[in-house]
């Protein structure tokens, strides 16, 4: 890609994350956006919805940093979203509400490693974080206009034609809502469904050793959203908003064994299994109220010891605390179990999380903890069962 077709030096600046002041409170965009820099200068002038151009900056990404872009719209707005990284340069994004919120993530959509996204907006300000790949530095150009300005990338959907083979123009129908296929994404890249009315879905796409990573796109092509890793490795998109009637194509590919067979599967949207999903991932506490399963290990006095039967289904308990103090938790695993643990207060709100302690899969967690009840969720990585230890100790302040 030629330079002078992402460079518009009347909207290039030139950011380094390293030295970015904070342009909001730290819970703007769930503190993400309290680093930000906004896209066009300053607030007045990131208005995506009334700008004459789109704005662009330059980001040199370091450390494991983000590069945020601040952007409002002063109403409903269809927007692109797009990364390109120089050189080697691999970018991905999220966009978020100022609410914290995560609407969208993409990786490579924007073709040759760039990221891009296409959606409308209602009014109100906006994150894009940026992010580089594998975790290296990189530097990047990133540019958010509306989607009759000029693009920054080419889009998977600009690579080849439309109606060529091996596109949605030859897409395999996978049967009505609630169908699965199984194929791997050499065998069968591009599947259709058709909605007969207005209809919420959700769209998985399910083997870990595959790393699948869904695209789906309307009857003419045109890009609506990706998912990779929505839980674990694989990928699930959910249309919370009502698809139109129509046919809609979904592109499949694999990260890892594209031999591998993926299981792809179309359904209604259903709230409740939604909610259901973030409780299994471990992403938020469940309510004690019977809706979840939960063990009460009752109230600590200085050490709990529980073996738990884990999957990749989130196991959930609770202990109750009667004095200030430090709770410590340990999730140690067999040889078959790379255990994950989590720990929530009453209300919800997460006090702590972990993977991989030190130089092991083993978790550790040290939590300062009131007087109340604590919810703590503790799974594995990848498919089958495998035997947790789960230990809760307690210490109090020295008198």
């Amino acid at each position: 890609m030629a330079l002078r077709s992402i460079v518009q030096p009347t909207t290039l600046s030139v950011i380094l994350l390293s030295l970015a002041a904070p342009a909001f409170a730290q819970d703007f965009c769930g503190g993400v956006g309290s680093g930000g820099q906004w896209i066009g200068g300053d607030a007045a002038n990131s208005d995506i919805t009334t700008a004459d151009n789109f704005h662009e900056q330059m980001a040199l990404v370091l450390g494991g940093n983000d590069y945020v872009a601040l952007f409002t719209l002063s109403a409903t707005t269809d927007v692109r979203l797009e990364a390109a990284g120089r050189g080697a340069g691999d970018p991905m994004i999220d966009l978020l509400h100022a609410d914290g919120s995560l609407i969208l993530s993409d990786d490579d959509s924007g073709g040759n490693a760039a990221a891009r996204a296409e959606t409308t907006l209602d009014a109100g300000s906006y994150c894009m974080a940026m992010r580089s790949y594998d975790g290296g530095p990189m530097t990047a150009f990133v540019r958010i206009g509306r989607q009759d300005h000029e693009p920054l990338t080419e889009g998977i959907a600009m690579q080849g034609d439309p109606g060529s083979s091996g596109s949605c123009a030859e897409a395999v129908p996978i049967g009505p809502l609630g169908s699965s296929a199984n194929g791997s994404a050499i065998d069968a890249p591009y599947w259709s469904f058709t909605l007969d009315q207005p209809t919420a879905v959700t769209i998985t796409a399910v083997n870990e050793t595959a790393d699948p990573v869904i695209t789906l796109y309307d009857a003419a092509e045109t890009y609506i959203t990706e998912n990779d890793d929505y839980d674990g490795l694989n990928s699930r998109i959910d249309m919370t908003d009502p698809l139109a009637a129509g046919t809609y194509c979904i592109n499949l590919n694999a990260l890892a064994d594209e031999a591998a067979p993926i299981t792809l599967t179309v359904s209604a949207f259903d709230p409740q299994a939604a909610v259901l999903a973030i409780y299994d991932r471990g992403e938020a506490a469940p309510p004690l109220d019977g809706t979840v399963p939960v063990t009460d290990l009752g109230l600590i006095g200085t050490r709990i010891r529980q073996d738990v039967n884990a999957s990749s289904i989130a196991s959930w308990f609770t202990v109750d605390v009667d004095a200030p103090g430090l709770l410590m938790l340990e999730a140690i695993g067999n040889a078959s179990a790379d255990p994950v643990l989590v720990i929530f207060d009453d209300l919800g709100r997460e006090i702590g999380r972990n993977d991989d302690h030190g130089n092991a899969t083993d978790s550790l967690i040290a939590a300062r903890v009131d007087t109340g009840t604590y919810v703590i969720g503790v799974w594995k990585y990848g498919d089958g069962l495998g035997l947790i230890r789960l230990l809760v100790e307690r210490y109090v302040p020295a008198q």
